[in-house]
């Protein structure tokens, strides 16, 4: 075929769900990709990341309780562990992932896309040869992003690792140096610690930006104790790589050598090669969208996933996906578009309801605002803190437990804007804030939600009790 009703650029887990609601709403359906299907997430993000860390998390949290710590004698097997991530990536082929496209009724076209006019992709494939196919209706942008490197002189000479080698390695090294102190960085650090490497983690600012403050301090906190060296307000001047080793130069005049250097400053949009300048737009840079995905100025351009930079989280992605391709099926069929805020066709909650987990330890779970975003929106608010390690049910789930919670009320609606734990294993406790979040669930009927005892879901309890009957 040269002609379909949806060709989407990206056959990661959001062009995945674009094309399957698509077809699934009665249209034809093509997905372009020219590395391996499944993208970022399958092969060098989400799966193969939290692979490396789970292990020495479980292995922590059986040291941690008495009666287990007593019978844990070994250490991490490293090469169990990295054994393990290879079976989650499929040994990086995705077979698996063909064999549902398939399955699911959508096409496949490998090779390079890139708009070459209005409504129309060109496919060039390894060999040279190319393929030109058009769209009844849309073609929608999944291509993600990369990760960034920033103008430190001398650094992309170094051959600095991305997530990409940091989530690939075959071989741990002795050093490693992280610069970054967002997510990445982090949970990269606590892996690799927990391999035997020498860990210097280098941060611009804190740990987390974004996050609440202490969630940030917290995680500094653990990874000191768990021997990596944590430079926070410290800039990064020069890097250079000599032989087997990587000299960092930092603001301060120190100099931080390794075997390694990782990258992990942010993402930036894989835009630049997709024939953006054909129909107007320029390439490089972030796609601007409505809520329904569709980018801005365009009837037939929409866009999906981390290239319209809303919430760079695959979770997220694929939630919007599911809104576009659902959009999409309706406008080709002439259907009514709810298209209204927490309408069917929208990606509302990208705004104020965004969950995340950064799988350090402790991990850190947030859904929504925190105080300062709250604050700066202009809500009127107050902030209830708890320490999660009072609540009972943390003590049975683990001796001598450690950690926080934040929730934030939106004081005029007394609804819950945002909630942050801080802790071991508090991704349990994100569904149910995410809930009360996305719901604008009110405080009085919060009192009726009972956790049950002992769990450490009681600490949905105690912050009510803290703030007070409503």
């Amino acid at each position: 075929m040269s002609e379909y009703d949806v060709i989407v650029l990206g056959a990661g887990p959001v062009g995945e769900n674009v094309a399957d609601r698509a077809v699934k709403g009665g249209l034809t359906a093509v997905l372009i990709e020219h590395e391996l299907v499944g993208g970022e997430c399958s092969y060098w993000a989400c799966m193969p990341s939290k692979a490396l860390l789970r292990p020495a998390q479980a292995l922590r949290a059986a040291q941690r309780v008495g009666g287990a710590a007593q019978a844990v004698t070994g250490k991490l097997d490293v090469q169990a562990v990295l054994a393990r991530r290879d079976s989650f990536t499929s040994n990086w082929k995705d077979d698996g992932q063909v064999g549902w496209v398939e399955s699911a009724g959508i096409a496949l076209l490998r090779g390079h896309g890139r708009l070459s006019g209005a409504r129309q992709v060109t496919v060039t494939a390894k060999d040279g040869s190319q393929t030109v196919v058009n769209a009844r209706h849309a073609v929608v942008i999944a291509t993600g992003s990369d990760a960034l490197i920033p103008d430190i002189p001398g650094l992309r000479d170094a051959d600095p690792w991305t997530s990409r080698e940091a989530t690939s390695a075959k071989d741990i090294p002795d050093t490693l140096a992280v610069i970054g102190g967002g997510v990445v960085g982090v949970e990269m650090a606590t892996a690799y610690a927990s391999f035997g490497t020498t860990v210097t983690l280098i941060a611009r600012g804190g740990l987390l930006a974004g996050s609440e403050p202490f969630a940030g301090e917290k995680v500094a906190e653990a990874l000191y104790e768990q021997g990596v060296t944590v430079l926070l307000n410290t800039a990064t001047s020069r890097v250079t790589r000599d032989g087997d080793e990587v000299s960092i130069e930092l603001g301060d005049a120190r100099t931080v050598t390794a075997q390694e250097v990782l990258v992990a400053t942010g993402r930036t949009p894989r835009s630049g090669d997709i024939g953006l300048d054909s129909v107007g737009l320029k390439p490089g840079e972030w796609l601007h969208v409505d809520d329904t995905m569709l980018v801005d100025g365009f009837d037939w351009l929409y866009a999906a996933g981390d290239i319209n930079h809303r919430a760079l989280l695959t979770h997220q992605g694929k939630y919007q996906a599911r809104a576009c391709g659902d959009v999409i099926a309706a406008r080709a069929a002439g259907k009514p578009v709810s298209d209204a805020p927490w309408g069917t066709h929208v990606a509302t909650a990208d705004h104020r309801g965004v969950p995340q987990v950064v799988f350090s330890d402790p991990e850190v779970a947030s859904v929504g605002l925190t105080a300062d975003a709250a604050s700066k929106a202009g809500y009127d608010i107050r902030v209830v803190d708890y320490e999660l390690g009072s609540v009972a049910g943390a003590g049975v789930y683990q001796d001598g437990y450690q950690g926080s919670a934040r929730m934030v009320v939106d004081e005029k609606r007394k609804v819950v804007l945002g909630v942050t734990f801080v802790g071991p294993d508090v991704d349990s406790l994100l569904q149910a804030a995410t809930v009360a979040v996305v719901g604008e669930v009110p405080l009085d009927r919060l009192w009726h939600a009972v956790p049950a005892y002992p769990t450490i879901s009681e600490i949905w309890l105690r912050l009510l009790e803290a703030y007070g009957r409503p």
